[in-house]
């Protein structure tokens, strides 16, 4: 029983026969019949209204239509068979990765040439991000968080832990070196990263302390706005050792030895995207560096 195909996998068929200048050449080659083939391309010329194929003594050869047939099939063919490669290509060599400003300035820049000189035929990007709401991480291909790691949303792997303690300007350091951390704690004003964050209440719970029922807290989401807004005197804010050079040059002053060794840097891979060879090199990279 003959196969029966569709219009654009007998053009297909076509164009490998014509590849060979007798049907039983192309039989023995694409593995069919030659009675399966003629019967294909029969069916073929009947539905375009042409004849493709001369038939001679010694075989087969195409006639003028059967050639312009051909042309039109490659060029189709070739097109997208490049055009699928250039997708493949672009989908595994290109990455764009989420982070906030502040992980980026003092920490990722100094760091990327290596990734680039390593990987030099990944494009990378670099998307700047301040809430990681799932309406942001939707553009991203990997995401480098802030936190304890109980994020939601996608595959979290911890690569850089990095315990936050409290820091303050000069004044919030007086201020906790005549009364102590805490007296002071229930006269600052605490600064948050988001609406839902646990980080302070963690802290207030590993330093013993009670939690704060108070109102007057500030969500300052961008950690590089955060870091003015203790330097500027608008509270106080659990940072980590990415402001060490605050800290030696006296701009911020860390008010307590309590840190939260479960926070750090994160690696989010959304649900939705495929792990390519550039996130996973980017990936392997970054776990190396920390």
């Amino acid at each position: 029983m003959p196969r029966h195909f569709h219009h654009h996998d007998l053009l297909r068929l076509f164009a490998e026969i014509a590849r060979y200048s007798s049907f039983s050449d192309a039989a023995t080659a694409l593995n069919m019949t030659k009675g399966a083939i003629s019967y294909q391309i029969k069916t073929l010329e009947t539905d375009l209204g042409m004849a493709l194929f001369r038939r001679t003594t010694r075989g087969v050869t195409l006639t003028n239509d059967g050639l312009k047939v051909l042309v039109t099939c490659q060029s189709r063919y070739e097109e997208i068979e490049s055009g699928i490669l250039t997708l493949k290509g672009k989908i595994s060599r290109s990455l764009t990765v989420g982070v906030s400003t502040y992980f980026a300035a003092r920490w990722l820049s100094p760091r990327l040439m290596t990734f680039m000189q390593r990987h030099p035929d990944v494009q990378l990007r670099i998307q700047p991000m301040i809430e990681f709401s799932d309406h942001e991480m939707q553009d991203v291909d990997l995401a480098i968080r802030w936190g304890n790691g109980e994020f939601g949303h996608g595959n979290v792997t911890r690569f850089m832990p990095m315990s936050p303690y409290p820091v303050g300007n000069a004044s919030a350091a007086q201020m906790v070196a005549e009364s102590g951390i805490d007296a002071s704690i229930s006269q600052l004003i605490l600064l948050r990263d988001r609406d839902d964050s646990n980080a302070w209440s963690d802290w207030l719970t590993a330093a013993h302390l009670p939690l704060q029922s108070r109102q007057d807290v500030l969500i300052v989401p961008d950690p590089n706005v955060r870091v003015q807004a203790v330097i500027d005197g608008q509270g106080i804010a659990l940072m980590d050792d990415l402001v060490s050079a605050d800290l030696e040059a006296q701009r911020l002053f860390r008010l307590s030895d309590i840190e939260l060794p479960d926070y750090g840097y994160f690696l989010v891979q959304p649900h939705n995207t495929f792990a390519t060879e550039a996130v996973a090199a980017f990936s392997e990279w970054v776990t190396n560096q920390s």
